[in-house]
């Protein structure tokens, strides 16, 4: 497995970013894997790592680069603070140029291939993975929701507007429970996608609460989040045509 981090730079900044692929048989296809309101941290590594070795070359952004040098954040309020306030430097606009940055990097190295792309996004960012399906149909062809966060939303650029461009595979995980993607949200999503004849799956879960595929937390729901792997590499494998 070959592990590397780099400083990216884009209209707004330079933005760090880790790469993950396998050592031999490439060019893999380009997943971009969209962190989560708690940061980069050692469990996102991990997972990023764990996507990379069924064959893809991922990339895992530090998407709060506008408004913060890349650290781990802790859980003080102090940190929690922080968090909620760089939230808001991440939006359903700006994650395209972002994208298209990390993209520009992509096509110069040998190691990832050209062509369909695939992204998912948790928390925060499951809307943003949309957003690039939207914006890009001729390029996304697969996009995950892990308990996605404000997936409706005031704007033009809300998640569940303008789903009839999209032609990827959407995958959402959503919880019953969840501050962040209350059940109204839910059906209007729903609604959305029906509407715009999207292809999609979703897994309802009543148990497991947000933030639940990051392991080593105590939100962490080993069933839900094993389940969100096999749905991913199912996916995966249908539209980006890797193992």
């Amino acid at each position: 497995m070959i592990e590397r981090e780099l400083d990216i730079t884009t209209p707004e900044g330079e933005m760090k970013t880790f790469i993950y692929h396998p050592t031999h048989e490439g060019p893999h296809p380009v997943v971009l894997y969209l962190m989560d309101a708690p940061s980069i941290r050692p469990a996102l590594h991990e997972m990023a790592s764990r996507l990379a070795t069924a064959g893809y070359y991922v990339m895992l952004p530090f998407l709060f680069y506008r408004g913060s040098e890349f650290r781990e954040f802790g859980t003080s309020d102090e940190d929690m603070h922080s968090r909620q306030e760089l939230m808001g430097t991440v939006n359903p606009t700006n994650i395209l140029s972002d994208a298209e940055a990390m993209l520009a990097v992509a096509a110069d190295d040998p190691a990832a291939a050209d062509g369909k792309i695939g992204a998912v996004g948790f928390c925060m960012s499951g809307g943003l993975a949309i957003s690039l399906a939207r914006a890009w149909p001729d390029r996304v062809a697969a996009v995950a929701s892990i308990h996605g966060a404000w997936l409706v939303r005031d704007g033009d650029d809300s998640p569940h507007l303008g789903l009839d461009k999209v032609a990827a595979e959407v995958y959402l995980g959503w919880c019953a429970d969840d501050p962040t993607a209350p059940v109204a949200e839910y059906d209007t999503m729903r609604a959305a996608l029906d509407t715009a004849g999207v292809t999609y799956t979703v897994d309802w879960f009543d148990d497991a609460v947000h933030g639940y595929a990051p392991p080593h937390s105590a939100r962490y729901d080993r069933r839900a989040s094993e389940l969100h792997w096999e749905r991913v590499h199912s996916m995966f494998r249908r539209h980006l045509g890797s193992a």
